[in-house]
């Protein structure tokens, strides 16, 4: 939603669905309104006669504020003003979340917040890869984790320890020549250095001097040969001379298959740190911190059901409070349970198409489990379709967020008790088995890692 058009058309969606409000009266009564601005909790619209005020007023009020409540997330009041459609003008810079989230873009930037490593939440997820940064940082033993390599699944935290790294190392030794680089910024100099300068000698210079080399996002070399020969007499000299090499990719050096063998034994003969899904504790931290650097006061309430329900991506926690604090502004009235409902809808439906995140994840749970897509739709109870339907509802309800109604119509219309007792049983199960956890764990990132492609 980017400006009033936008939130009036998902209003009127909401008022037209399962016939509460007929085609013929949408186009008489609701397409002519002209929703104008908000102010605080008061939604102003434009009508074009009295008899249109009258007749939203008498017949569709409610109903529209039931439809702002689910959209936005708050209460508003109607405030129907009638005026002539030639008198009628949009503003010509109208209000918008767009430019709210700009703003808040700004405050983020100018906020006292850096990646260093007392602004990284440390929880249970990232506490190895944490310690093991602060050691290399530190310069605690030299070369005993040469190289470092951190990884995870984009959002959850690399760039801001390798950043941390550089940050203490400079604070430590001014002197120190400490080169950072992604992985794409290296192969596109790479490739300026030989096809425009045509002399590789700077480029040398640049990385193969280097008392520290930090490279973000190492797997884009993977299966570009130019980039990995060059990579590989790089890594060789600094190492060969016991200089810090700390790299991060989005997947194991194992798993990258198009890297060339000689360089991938070079990352696994060091240290290989990885980070994975944040636990509660440690995304309500990540939220009240975000909601700190837009002096932003959260109830605990609020913050425990975000944390509750994104789990995979700390840039998703960063873009709920974001939201929050624009629809704040919007309805001059604290965060509550109903506003992160709609920001949580909002960020799941950008990033996440729900019918095909369904089909994913139950064709992940059966190959899991040896069983068919139709099996776990199905009525069949033998105890491997049985486990894999519970698991499957278990991972719809927490990465969709559908309603339970939805769910069970996913299932072969199944009633939302037996959705109810299928996620309680797999989060029982986690709790007391760690190989259904790390089951889960693993099908949610690769079900993640695929939407993302």
């Amino acid at each position: 939603m980017n400006t009033y058009e936008d939130v009036y058309a998902e209003v009127k969606a909401y008022c037209t669905q399962d016939g509460k409000v007929g085609k013929t009266a949408q186009s008489l009564w609701l397409d002519p309104l002209q929703f104008a601005r908000l102010e605080g909790t008061d939604a102003v619209f434009y009508c074009t006669t009295n008899l249109h005020k009258e007749v939203i007023e008498n017949n569709y009020e409610h109903l529209l504020q039931e439809a702002f409540e689910h959209v936005l997330g708050f209460h508003v009041n109607l405030r129907l003003i009638v005026m002539e459609k030639e008198e009628i003008e949009k503003p010509k810079i109208p209000d918008n979340f767009e430019e709210i989230q700009n703003d808040l873009e700004k405050d983020f930037d100018n906020a006292e917040y850096s990646y260093t490593f007392d602004t990284f939440i440390v929880g249970g997820s990232n506490e190895f890869a944490y310690a093991a940064c602060t050691s290399v940082a530190r310069g605690d033993g030299p070369n005993t984790y040469n190289p470092l390599f951190i990884w995870s699944q984009p959002g959850l935290g690399k760039t801001h320890l390798i950043t941390a790294i550089s940050h203490e190392m400079k604070k430590r030794n001014p002197d120190l020549n400490i080169v950072y680089v992604t992985g794409e910024a290296f192969t596109n100099e790479l490739i300026e250095a030989i096809y425009q300068k045509k002399d590789t000698s700077k480029f040398h210079d640049k990385y193969r001097n280097a008392d520290v080399l930090l490279v973000d996002d190492i797997q884009f070399i993977a299966g570009r040969d130019s980039t990995q020969e060059e990579f590989f007499h790089t890594f060789n000299k600094l190492y060969e001379e016991g200089k810090q090499i700390i790299l991060t990719s989005d997947r194991p050096p194992k798993d990258m298959k198009t890297l060339e063998d000689r360089i991938r034994s070079r990352f696994e003969a060091g240290l290989i740190a990885d980070i994975s899904l944040p636990d509660f504790e440690t995304r309500v931290a990540i939220i009240r911190r975000k909601a700190e650097l837009l002096n932003l006061s959260i109830p605990d309430d609020v913050a425990e059901f975000i944390a509750n329900r994104l789990k995979s991506n700390i840039r998703q926690l960063e873009g709920a409070v974001k939201k929050l604090k624009a629809l704040k502004q919007l309805a001059n009235s604290s965060p509550s349970i109903s506003m992160a409902q709609s920001v949580i809808r909002d960020i799941l439906t950008d990033e996440q198409p729900l019918p095909v995140t369904v089909e994913n994840i139950i064709a992940e749970v059966s190959t899991l489990y040896g069983v068919t897509p139709e099996d776990i739709r199905s009525k069949k109870r033998s105890q491997p379709i049985s486990s894999a339907r519970k698991v499957a509802i278990y991972l719809v309800h927490e990465i969709t967020q559908m309603t339970l109604a939805s769910i069970g119509a996913e299932f072969g219309n199944r009633d939302h008790s037996t959705v109810v007792y299928a996620v309680k049983f797999v989060e029982q199960q986690i709790k007391k088995d760690p190989n259904m956890r790390d089951a889960i764990e693993a099908i949610t990132k690769t079900i993640q890692g695929n939407a993302g492609k």
